[in-house]
């Protein structure tokens, strides 16, 4: 039996024939019919041949004409080349059409037989069911296209204009915002510039008058030194001390930060913002990927995971004995970065999570390591910068001073950021970017990123 003829015959339409190939509902219901028109021919064909009766000779010339004219079933008119016999049933284990005798006696006894109408109703019920399911994909993808598509590009035009409008508004909105703290810091700048002039002529005017009364009464007293008498010398001592005073009183020149540009004059919290943010997410944005604890400078305190990258605080049972290192803190739970940084702009971040009390920051090299005073304590001397959390208590320390910082909600990570040129240390929050807490300093000597830890650990996250 030719299944595949059979299949085109049945979806073969008006529209088809005209050359039209869209899917429509019309066309498929027309295919529908045509295939349960062919389906009950075909059933009557086979009725017909059996009422004859199986395997007479005479009557399959009829029928095979007949099928033959249809163009469908001409393959059921094939014999049996091995008993001469119609093909009547069907063997599914081998998948091939066979005679009564082959069924009873031959090799397919033992398979699973159907009769061959029984076969061709299955296959044609099969059929119909296909046709009905194409027929429903298709009504679904032509409403899909005629709907849904159509809905979603005008929906597209609307959400990208919107989309146009919000990020051009936001971008002026910025631009005006950003022009403006431009011109008030300019200002600022202009205004601090003048203010360090104007105290600098004054101070070159006062300093000038000073230096030349000083060098009259030196010339003065030279004068008398080398050209007065020693009678006239001895009696002119009230003269001399005179002198003497008023050279006294013009006193000794001093810098002060009064002749030095106030660098808060270009501070912005705003500008700080906008540039923080362009470091961090920009396309040139740094990461210091290299970055790991030296495990020379672990504390007694402290273990150190094998890749070096969390430290976790230890209770005084499992403390293991370290050995001496002239780089290692000896007393307090701190540990330094491997590599320092004197250059270009480096940031970091550490998973802070688990810890309640800890610091994260820098600090110079020659930070002392031993002994449990204030020197080798992190925050408490002028060679550390960090920001330190103790139960929920943020704030920066350096030098011993603290600035409580108001922080919200508890982060999860910590990220440090360090741009040498502009000598800024920033600290933020890398989920949001939020800037935590920042510091413009001028720093004298390569930083290495120093930590310290007093419950559970903190990690490097790379």
């Amino acid at each position: 039996m030719s299944d595949g003829l059979v299949t085109r015959d049945f979806l073969c339409s008006s529209d088809e024939q005209n050359g039209n190939t869209k899917p429509s509902e019309n066309a498929i219901m027309a295919s529908d019919r045509a295939l349960l028109t062919v389906s009950s021919r075909g059933q009557s064909l086979k009725e017909e041949r059996l009422s004859t009766g199986r395997g007479d000779g005479a009557s399959l010339p009829t029928a095979a004409a007949s099928d033959n004219e249809s163009g469908i079933f001409s393959g059921e008119c094939e014999l049996c080349e091995a008993h001469k016999a119609e093909l009547d049933w069907f063997c599914a284990t081998e998948q091939k059409l066979i005679c009564s005798h082959c069924a009873i006696l031959g090799p397919c006894r033992a398979h699973s037989l159907t009769p061959l109408d029984t076969r061709v109703s299955t296959v044609r019920n099969q059929l119909v069911d296909v046709c009905e399911k194409i027929q429903l994909q298709a009504l679904r993808i032509d409403r899909f296209i005629e709907h849904t598509l159509t809905d979603k590009e005008q929906n597209l035009q609307v959400a990208a204009s919107r989309a146009r409008e919000q990020v051009l508004a936001r971008v002026s909105a910025a631009r005006e915002a950003l022009e403006e703290e431009e011109q008030r810091l300019l200002e600022a700048v202009q205004r601090e510039e003048e203010r360090v002039e104007q105290c600098l002529l004054t101070q070159q005017a006062h300093w000038k008058q000073a230096l030349a009364r000083l060098s009259q009464t030196r010339v003065h007293l030279v004068h008398t030194l080398t050209h007065t008498p020693d009678a006239q010398l001895v009696t002119s001592a009230q003269e001399i001390a005179d002198r003497v005073e008023e050279a006294e009183g013009v006193g000794e020149p001093c810098d002060t930060e009064q002749l030095n540009l106030n660098a808060s004059c270009s501070n912005s919290k705003l500008l700080r913002g906008l540039w923080a943010t362009a470091v961090l997410l920009g396309r040139n944005a740094h990461r210091t990927s290299f970055l790991k604890f030296d495990e020379r400078t672990v504390g007694p305190l402290l273990t150190l995971s094998q890749d070096l990258f969390t430290l976790t605080f230890t209770n005084k049972r499992s403390r293991q004995p370290c050995p001496y290192d002239p780089a290692r803190f000896d007393s307090w739970p701190n540990a330094l970065g491997s590599q320092a940084l004197s250059s270009d702009t480096h940031c970091w971040v550490l998973d802070v999570g688990q810890s309640a009390a800890f610091k994260v920051g820098v600090c110079y090299s020659s930070l002392e390591r031993k002994g449990s005073g204030n020197e080798a304590r992190l925050g408490y001397n002028s060679q550390s910068w960090v920001l330190s959390n103790y139960d929920g208590d943020y704030s920066f320390c350096h030098a011993g001073k603290k600035v409580p910082l108001q922080i919200v909600k508890r982060p999860q990570k910590i990220g440090v950021l360090l741009d040498w040129p502009s000598q800024t240390l920033l600290f933020y929050e890398p989920d949001s970017n939020a800037i935590l807490h920042s510091i413009t300093q001028t720093f004298t000597a390569p930083l290495l990123p120093a930590c310290a830890v007093t419950d559970q650990s903190i990690t490097i996250v790379h």
